[in-house]
């Protein structure tokens, strides 16, 4: 097969002027043709036959590929990155050839092959005068050889103490719930794409990079979606004492906030008076780049920058795995809203009185527009409780707050017929990490699954989270047999499941599960 096809001359003189001149034969086939437009006495067809503009043009080529970055070889040694068939691939391909530069290139295109050929073909159009007044058009085809080679940065990645700066993100909690929430913004913004290394430790993640610059934006996205802490810190890896030259390996140290979500805190009064003049027991409503707090008695907010709270640190009162169930009794909305909430006075009895006691506890609540006579809602008890804090000995002994301590603060909406281990229509993607010899437990194992699953659940309660992460559609369907399909129908008829759904609209395809079938069957 001749893959040299030729396109044909064009005259560079104007068709529309009449000319006469005298009439030559051509020296090659006797044809008559115009001795004043005559390249070398030659027909047009004969000079299409007998010249070739391609010719020192590489028809083959190599091209060099890393399979574990997937990036292509710039010689002498750069890599880049390049998509299958774009114009980044096709540039590169181009810049391979040698001799090209001495033609007009009118045109390159991709021809398809098999992709598991290793070969890419491209087609190039080129142009070039073969004598005066005469231009001559040629298309011909360059095979690629697609060659595995790795790159720098990959095969220092398999060898030991390769990076050069690392980031030391720890939390001092008992939960993973804010690493929960940071490994999902990570994975929606590709904050993790520079790593070489993501290790899990006992009280947090460290991210290892290969160039400190990677650090510092990785250092920069923390501070953009998360309060945090930051500290810097190098060591000295070799020196060269005729030159000056330094290597070192860095070291950053990102702490964040001890305040997680749904926590009871109960501020120093010389901050809670700086905030706004807050009440100083708060409820923390969210978590973003600083701490948003809410008094559930007159719905005001603020906000607590990670400096304001660096220069005077304190710990949340309690946490989420110290949260009662309560029965709401009774509520009125007093009318009093801001934003999604609503004031409103309940009268709420805790889940384990029931049938024991008649306690009752009054509440004021941001809830009012979410709950109703016999709901179950989650909160904290705080008569009764011993709480080991300064912050709160001052704000019982202080004459402003003192009588203002509630029984109970009410924190969200409970949904206790809700199904648990439900096959949800929705996933979060989870972050690659090493866990080294920091393996789990049987009973850690099962309380990192409660505190995903409890995660799981806030997400599809609080529909403001669900805009800052990234869902994807659950395709994966789990093969059940005829009677385990009757039990899980009969359990669904007897319990109802009355939790939150979240829309399909709300969700993204996976294409890292799209499969390709034969036939157009499933």
């Amino acid at each position: 097969m001749d893959i040299d096809t030729d396109m044909g001359m064009v005259s560079m003189q104007q068709m529309g002027t009449a000319r006469t001149g005298a009439t030559i034969l051509c020296c090659n086939c006797g044809a008559p043709i115009d001795g004043t437009a005559s390249a070398g006495a030659l027909c047009y067809d004969c000079i299409k036959s007998t010249v070739d503009i391609s010719q020192g043009i590489q028809r083959e080529g190599t091209l060099h590929v890393c399979r574990d970055c997937d990036r292509w070889l710039m010689p002498p040694n750069s890599w880049v990155t390049a998509a299958p068939e774009s114009r980044e691939l096709l540039s590169l391909c181009l810049k391979r050839l040698r001799n090209l530069g001495k033609v007009r290139i009118i045109d390159a295109r991709f021809v398809w092959t098999e992709p598991h050929s290793r070969r890419i073909k491209v087609k190039i159009t080129v142009q070039d005068a073969v004598a005066d007044g005469v231009m001559m058009q040629q298309s011909f085809e360059v095979v690629y050889v697609v060659a595995n080679q790795q790159c720098r940065e990959c095969a220092k990645s398999y060898t030991a103490n390769v990076w050069r700066a690392a980031v030391q993100v720890r939390q001092k909690v008992t939960h993973k719930r804010t690493f929960l929430l940071l490994e999902q913004l990570i994975l929606k913004h590709q904050a993790h794409k520079d790593t070489i290394n993501i290790k899990e430790e006992k009280d947090g993640i460290d991210f290892y990079f290969a160039q400190r610059n990677q650090a510092e934006a990785f250092i920069h996205f923390l501070k953009s979606v998360v309060p945090v802490h930051t500290k810097e810190s190098r060591h000295l890896i070799s020196a060269d004492t005729h030159t000056g030259n330094k290597s070192y390996k860095f070291n950053y140290s990102a702490e964040l906030v001890p305040v997680c979500r749904d926590d009871l805190v109960a501020l120093p009064l010389k901050l809670a008076k700086s905030l706004g003049n807050i009440a100083p027991l708060v409820l923390c409503w969210r978590i973003g780049t600083s701490v948003n707090l809410l008094d559930p008695n007159t719905l005001q907010t603020a906000e607590l920058s990670a400096e304001a709270y660096w220069r005077a640190p304190f710990h949340p009162l309690a946490g989420a795995t110290e949260l009662v169930e309560f029965i709401v009794m009774d509520i009125e909305p007093t009318g009093q809203r801001k934003g999604k909430w609503v004031l409103g006075e309940a009268i709420v009895a805790r889940a384990s009185d029931l049938g024991v006691n008649d306690n009752t506890y009054f509440a004021r609540t941001h809830l009012g527009s979410l709950l109703h006579p016999g709901d179950s809602v989650m909160g904290y008890m705080l008569t009764g409780t011993n709480f080991n804090s300064e912050a709160l000995d001052a704000i019982e002994n202080s004459r402003a707050y003192g009588s203002t301590i509630p029984d109970v603060v009410l924190v969200k909406k409970h949904y206790p017929n809700r199904r648990k281990n439900k096959r949800r229509n929705w996933k979060l993607k989870r972050m690659a990490k090493d866990e080294g010899e920091l393996l789990p437990k049987a009973a850690d194992q099962a309380r990192l699954d409660a505190e995903y699953e409890q995660f799981l659940r806030d997400v599809e309660e609080d529909e403001e989270l669900r805009q800052a992460l990234a869902l994807y559609k659950n395709t994966k369907k789990k093969r059940q047999d005829a009677d385990a399909m009757s039990i899980a129908e009969t359990e669904m008829t007897v319990d109802d499941d009355d939790g939150p759904k979240i829309s399909m609209d709300e969700l993204l395809d996976d294409f890292d599960e799209l499969e390709i079938n034969d036939g157009g069957q499933a």
